[in-house]
């Protein structure tokens, strides 16, 4: 039985930073963000919206009732919980009106959380072949105004369907993983912004790249001549190309690896970093707008979560993907949206719940989303679907 993503989504809001705006305003030569960092625009978040109502609007646009009805688990990779206690999953199961029969859970492990999600899904439905599980991977990346991680802020969710004989990816239930207790990012209960030691993270994440692709290969007996494209979770754009480096060379085939990655990169220089859907996001833009995949083709899958966890992991085409259907959806999305200049992004990075608690209202007015963050009454998040 053929198990892996059936469908696949993304949502993020209509406003963005563009990154030459921030690097004159920052006194940074321009080509710093966009060849050093490799990053063009960055997702700005408004208050309206968090990693719960970014999920349900990036689910919606992809399942229909039948879904709905046939979903039994619900996961939530994230790094941004609205609680300490309750999932995320759980509020975005009720927006959606998702069987309360479902299981519906939150996982955790930096940017690794969605990977952790896309295995156990496909383990449920290897034992369930009727079920289908969503799998949820949102975040909003905070570093701080002013900060060197500034120009790798940004946010979004994505939304994958998992099911049997799935039309998207076909998982091939082979990988291999890394886990070592390593302080290169974390983030404190007493603050949203992250702290990382950057050029310390790269260095791991490219050790632990190797680490996991040389494990795979081993374990299943394959050579990177087995893959057409490798695609690699991207806080930003160029990390992803320095592990990419490490494994190939002047050959035909290394120039074909560098042309599909550079595919699978476009929408993550437009968004900026989704920590748990940064992975999944490149996979969507891979598929969306790579002019040489073809059904059967082989993607390897770097997964990589600070603190810190990787995995390699990969998939084949199925005949069922459809590059235009995907590549339709992300183009109106990414182009309907707002430019703020450097004091607007900076007023709107600096509103939001506050952290000390109490009750407060957002005005929604001009959110167009179908979900939305209301506000918190007596210490309860309030949503509101606009439809409904």
């Amino acid at each position: 039985m053929q198990v892996g993503i059936d469908k696949i989504g993304f949502f993020t809001s209509n406003y963005f930073l563009d990154m030459v705006d921030l690097a004159n305003a920052r006194g940074e030569d321009p080509d710093k963000y966009l060849i050093g960092i490799g990053q063009k625009k960055q997702a700005v978040i408004p208050p309206t919206q968090d990693v719960v109502t970014m999920a349900a609007n990036a689910a919606d646009k992809i399942l229909t009732d039948d879904d709905k009805a046939s979903i039994d688990m619900v996961i939530f990779g994230t790094e941004t919980g609205v609680d300490n206690s309750k999932s995320a999953a759980i509020y975005v199961q009720s927006l959606l009106g998702i069987s309360s029969s479902a299981r519906s859970f939150e996982i955790k492990q930096a940017c690794y959380g969605g990977t952790a999600g896309v295995q156990m899904a496909a383990d449920h439905i290897a034992t369930h072949p009727e079920s289908k599980v969503l799998v949820l991977a949102a975040d909003i990346a905070r570093y701080g105004i002013g900060t060197p991680g500034e120009v790798t802020q940004g946010g979004g969710a994505v939304a994958m369907l998992l099911s049997a004989n799935p039309q998207i990816l076909i998982l091939d239930d082979q990988s291999a993983f890394h886990s070592e207790n390593i302080m290169d990012f974390w983030r404190p209960f007493y603050q949203r912004e992250a702290i990382v030691d950057g050029h310390y993270s790269t260095n791991i994440y490219i050790d632990f790249f190797n680490k996991t692709f040389k494990d795979y290969c081993e374990k299943y007996q394959r050579q990177l001549s087995d893959f057409s494209a490798l695609i690699y979770h991207l806080p930003f754009t160029k990390m992803g190309l320095k592990a990419l480096r490490t494994v190939i060379d002047d050959g035909q085939h290394s120039a074909k690896l560098l042309k599909e990655f550079d595919y699978s990169k476009q929408y993550n220089a437009l968004v900026g970093n989704l920590y748990t859907g940064s992975l999944y996001l490149s996979l969507l833009s891979l598929l969306a707008n790579s002019v040489d995949l073809q059904v059967g083709d082989r993607i390897g899958l770097f997964s990589y979560g600070s603190g810190a966890q990787g995995e390699f992991y990969s998939g084949t085409v199925s005949d069922g993907m459809k590059s235009s259907l995907l590549a339709a959806h992300m183009d109106d999305l990414l182009d309907d949206r707002i430019r703020l200049s450097v004091p607007e992004y900076e007023e709107m990075y600096a509103n939001g719940l506050p952290m000390m608690g109490g009750d407060v209202t957002f005005n929604f007015a001009d959110d167009s989303s179908r979900f939305v963050l209301f506000g918190r009454k007596a210490d309860q998040l309030v949503y509101k679907d606009q439809k409904g």
